[in-house]
């Protein structure tokens, strides 16, 4: 800690500039008076790891670096990265939070070319729906399971597995709550809906799983019965086939993975399924991270070639930064209804 009544401190500061070029300079920047609880620490040790260039360079090609300003106020440029420049005028889609906003900094590596002729909105929505569909399909196939069944399967996510599936002769039971819910999957191909509220659902799910082998659920809904529901229709649809008696119940492994919270009560359970089961978690990061990048750019790129088919969405509405702090937007799109996606364009009204 240092005693010191300097008003002022050099910062060593990198600016990534629209031309495409890095600048790294020092600036002068006020000393901050400090609060009761406060202190001034002058730093004369402070380590530069490799992540500290990753922010430092911002993704630049250093052989291109120079040098300018004077011995006491030294600036350097760069010119951006191969991969960064390739990137210049392409239309691109990114992850990488913070996306409600008219500019994001980002890496060039986060950044999926999309291809030609793709607008914005249809590109808005190709990560984190596509990527989902397709990480259940994958956890499915690594698993050892041979079809699966998905809650709130209306939604654009619904959809888009649906469309994936097909494509890939993969079984798949659809589970909805409405009946314009099942005549939209029927209209796109869906083999197996079941409707939620009809007094024969556990008939018609267990009919369907009969039919699919489905052994692996994706619940989107998480609070109340329904999870428990599709692990007994599984066991029903496994000791159909049985072909011996156990009191501990069927020895397939019938499992329920919940992603979402559409109802935010407890999940609740009658265990009439067995001792050959598990309920658990799963979220598109840490699978994307247990795959690694080579397998994750793979979907990805699956993505891209199919933005317009597969894994194509609708919005019923776009709009605006400003319009979407307006009490009536947020009343509308805090449903979070089947068919009632919104779409945000940070630059609406602005260019």
């Amino acid at each position: 800690m240092a005693d010191t009544g300097a008003r002022t401190g050099l910062q060593l500061r990198s600016m990534a500039r629209k031309e495409g070029i890095v600048e790294l300079s020092l600036v002068s920047v006020p000393t901050p008076e400090p609060k009761p609880e406060e202190v001034i620490v002058r730093i004369d040790a402070s380590p530069i790891n490799p992540s500290d260039q990753g922010l430092l360079f911002a993704g630049a090609d250093m052989s291109t670096a120079k040098a300018s300003g004077t011995a006491h106020n030294p600036v350097v440029t760069a010119s951006a990265s191969p991969a960064a420049q390739a990137l210049m005028g392409k239309t691109v889609a990114i992850l990488g939070g913070a996306m409600y906003s008219q500019y994001r900094c980002i890496k060039a590596v986060q950044c999926l070319v999309l291809p030609p002729g793709t607008t914005p909105a249809e590109g808005a929505s190709c990560f984190v729906n596509p990527l989902t569909a397709l990480g259940m399909v994958a956890t499915m196939r690594a698993e050892g399971h041979k079809a699966l069944v998905h809650t709130a399967a209306a939604s654009n996510l619904g959809q888009m597995l649906n469309r994936i599936c097909i494509k890939d002769s993969v079984g798949l039971v659809n589970i909805v709550r409405k009946p314009e819910h099942v005549d939209l999957l029927k209209k796109i191909g869906a083999a197996y809906v079941c409707n939620s509220e009809l007094p024969t659902f556990m008939d018609d799910l267990t009919e369907a799983l009969v039919a699919t082998g489905a052994t692996v659920a994706f619940d989107a809904i998480g609070g109340g019965r329904l999870a428990g529901q599709i692990l007994t229709a599984m066991e029903t649809a496994a000791n159909k086939t049985a072909k011996e008696y156990s009191r501990y119940g069927s020895t397939t492994h019938k499992q329920v993975y919940i992603y979402g919270g559409l109802d935010r009560g407890p999940t609740e359970f009658n265990r009439t399924f067995g001792m050959a089961w598990g309920i658990g978690g799963w979220l598109l990061t840490p699978f994307l991270q247990k795959i690694g990048f080579e397998a994750a750019q793979k979907l990805r790129e699956r993505v891209a070639a199919e933005i317009k088919t597969t894994f194509a969405s609708t919005y019923t509405k776009e709009i605006s930064l400003v319009e979407a702090l307006r009490i009536e937007e947020i009343a509308a799109y805090g449903k979070q209804a089947t068919g009632g996606k919104y779409l945000i364009n940070p630059n609406k009204g602005l260019r």
